[in-house]
């Protein structure tokens, strides 16, 4: 199991570089010219993390110039989207469920495991077989991770006013009556 530490310093690097990255003109910058910028943590974890997101392929470093240079892969862009996905919850529930409902062919199972550690991020609970239920949406991050991994083609999402005997559910999220 992954240490907390190590997850929160990999989450870090791989934010930084989309939200830093984005706003250079030219690629980013040397691997551990970063470390600078970053606060100076200690320069093994960082070298740590880097080797860490690079090995499962979210991060790769490229030469230019005779330079290396990180950036972001396709995986990581994806891992940087579920970071953002969790849901904020607002002041006052607006007195409506949020079911989204999948149906996921069993080919596609990897998928099916996406959805479900998306869901339960986001506090979805499981209501029945492929049916999860929230009192809050989805944000706009959640909703383009599943656009860019291609889940959304395989899930209906409803808003619903209305559960009969929903009493579980309301303790469940500590929801008064309205």
């Amino acid at each position: 199991m992954k240490s907390k530490t190590k997850n929160s310093i990999t989450s870090a690097i791989l934010s930084a570089l989309s939200e830093i990255g984005e706003m250079l003109p030219v690629p980013f910058e040397t691997p551990y010219g970063w470390i600078k910028r970053a606060g100076n943590p200690y320069h093994k974890r960082y070298y740590d993390a880097v080797y860490e997101l690079r090995k499962r392929g979210s991060l790769g470093i490229f030469k230019k110039n005779n330079q290396r240079f990180l950036k972001i892969t396709k995986k990581g862009e994806l891992e940087i989207l579920l970071l953002k996905a969790r849901i904020k919850k607002p002041e006052k529930w607006d007195g409506k469920w949020r079911l989204i409902i999948f149906d996921i062919p069993e080919g596609a199972r990897d998928k099916r495991d996406q959805l479900r550690y998306l869901l339960k991020q986001n506090g979805f609970r499981k209501l029945q077989a492929s049916v999860f239920i929230n009192p809050y949406p989805l944000n706009r991050e959640a909703i383009a991770y599943l656009k860019k991994t291609g889940l959304i083609v395989y899930i209906r999402m409803l808003r619903v006013d209305e559960i009969d005997d929903d009493g579980s559910l309301r303790k469940f999220y500590h929801l008064s009556k309205s």
